[in-house]
């Protein structure tokens, strides 16, 4: 679950699982595979971060991806 904030200030949490689109137009929009959206303050980079760490978190993500490609320069 992430954590983001209505244009109001008002938290909520959403399941990240379901996000299929983050988007700024220039509010960030997130889209959910069910279609429902939702406009929130985070910027764009805020959210597709807390997402990644939500990704790692429950381990959806192997440790080599969530590097980049670190490794692969040495």
């Amino acid at each position: 679950m992430i954590k983001v904030s209505r244009l109001n200030g008002k938290t909520f949490v959403l399941n990240a699982i379901y996000i299929e689109i983050v988007e700024s137009f220039p509010d960030t929009t997130i889209t959910l595979t069910n279609g429902k959206k939702y406009v929130v303050k985070e910027s764009e980079d805020q959210v597709m971060q807390s997402i990644l760490e939500f990704y790692q978190s429950v381990n959806l993500l192997g440790q080599h991806l969530a590097e980049g490609n670190e490794n692969e320069e040495q």
